[in-house]
């Protein structure tokens, strides 16, 4: 017999196929996640070398927390996917990662444009980003000015070039200074950054030049330059371009001052030997100079778990990214605590409660909602001058380039 409402076993059946798919169908925000740490990094291709980096000081960076109790009493996993530099392939793992993986938080890989790729899927999953590497403005400041959930512990492309114009017009003999960066979302995206830096510093671009990945010779590109009087080059690129383009410098025989953005690892210093000398680079933290006892501990940690590839603080191919990530991961745990649950939009607004002081910064806040600017943890105060000296990426003032010319 069936009740008035005429609910019989075959309306039984159809309400919980029903309510199954409508429970299927809430969003990842509404549900309990894991704990674990979703990452997407290059691991394969030409920036490997940075996903490795990533990997190194993330798993260190978990073992010291788990090794304490983990978070809320259950330990943070991490769960790692390759994207190859690629930013579809970026926006895959960030789904697998949301979706099937159900990790309260993805943690960025190097690249910029795989980055902004992922800004509209996380913004549909509700699933907090933060990265260590990628520094173009827009991943954190969107252009429509409603950035939920993506944070960074790392350098900001609008500030970045503030800095290096800076050292650059301060370092260069005539005031000649060029900006050269590579076609893609981070490059492109610096360019007016770097025109607005130009502006506020009284400084005219005596050429602005650019070249695809993949690209092996940058010949006329630097011609124009040469020939335009430019003494100092901004670099915008990472190392296989920046090598190529050291390259067709030397076969030209022009050895202009250069002041590069983070994309240059140790790598490029291989790769080019003794071209790398002198190069400038703009960083947050550097391993190869004095380290305080919280930075010599990651560091010995770092060398006990991976000894086949940490030996010596040289071996810290991309120094201000493995000191990020390690904050990085230190801030999720963090705000999780302050969070009180795994649960993603809770843990996104404990990030703004957040007060820890790191390897980098003495993060007091952390970040500051409603001002998506400040959804960068690192403030150009910590940014710091560094230089290729016999292979080594050293601290500026540990190196026979610490003079400025002006």
């Amino acid at each position: 017999m069936t009740g008035k409402l005429g609910f019989g076993r075959r309306g039984a059946a159809l309400f919980g196929l029903v309510a199954m798919a409508a429970a299927a169908a809430v969003p990842a925000r509404a549900q309990r996640a894991e704990p674990c740490i979703g990452a997407s990094w290059e691991l394969t291709g030409p920036l490997a070398n940075q996903g490795l980096m990533l990997r190194i000081a993330v798993e260190t960076a978990l073992d010291k927390i788990n090794a304490a109790g983990g978070v809320l009493g259950r330990p943070l996993r991490l769960v790692i996917y390759d994207d190859v530099g690629e930013p579809a392939r970026a926006v895959d793992n960030g789904r697998r990662i949301g979706e099937r993986d159900n990790c309260v938080v993805m943690f960025g890989g190097a690249r910029t444009p795989n980055a902004i790729a992922l800004r509209e899927p996380l913004a549909e999953m509700g699933l907090p980003w933060i990265g260590a590497i990628s520094a173009g403005t827009g991943v954190i400041e969107h252009p429509n000015g409603r950035n939920e959930w993506m944070f960074r512990v790392s350098m900001k492309d609008r500030w970045v070039t503030q800095y290096l114009i800076e050292q650059a017009k301060a370092r260069g003999p005539s005031g000649r200074i060029a900006f050269v960066y590579e076609g893609t979302a981070w490059g492109q995206g610096a360019l007016p950054d770097i025109e607005a830096a130009a502006r506020r510093a009284g400084v005219t671009l005596a050429g602005r030049e650019t070249f695809n990945i993949g690209d092996q010779d940058m010949s006329a590109q630097m011609i124009r330059l040469r020939d335009a009087g430019v003494d100092t080059v901004v670099l915008w690129a990472v190392d296989r371009e920046s090598a190529n383009m050291l390259r067709s410098m030397d076969r030209i025989g022009w050895k202009p001052r250069i002041v590069s953005a983070w994309g240059l690892t140790t790598a490029f210093a291989r790769a080019v030997g003794p071209l790398a000398e002198g190069i400038m680079v703009a960083g947050t933290f550097n391993w190869n100079g004095p380290l305080s006892p919280a930075a010599q501990a990651a560091f010995d940690a770092m060398k006990a778990k991976f000894p086949d590839r940490i030996r010596t603080t040289a071996d810290m191919e991309q120094p201000s990214a493995m000191a990020n990530a390690w904050d990085a991961v230190h801030i999720i745990a963090e705000a999780l605590k302050i969070a009180g649950s795994y649960d993603r939009t809770r843990l996104r607004d404990a990030f703004f409660r957040v007060n820890y002081t790191g390897l980098v910064a003495d993060y007091r806040p952390a970040l500051i909602r409603g001002n998506q600017e400040r959804m960068d943890a690192v403030l150009p105060e910590a940014y710091k001058l560094q230089a290729f000296h016999n292979g080594m990426l050293m601290p500026i003032e540990a190196t026979p380039f610490a003079t400025r010319t002006n």
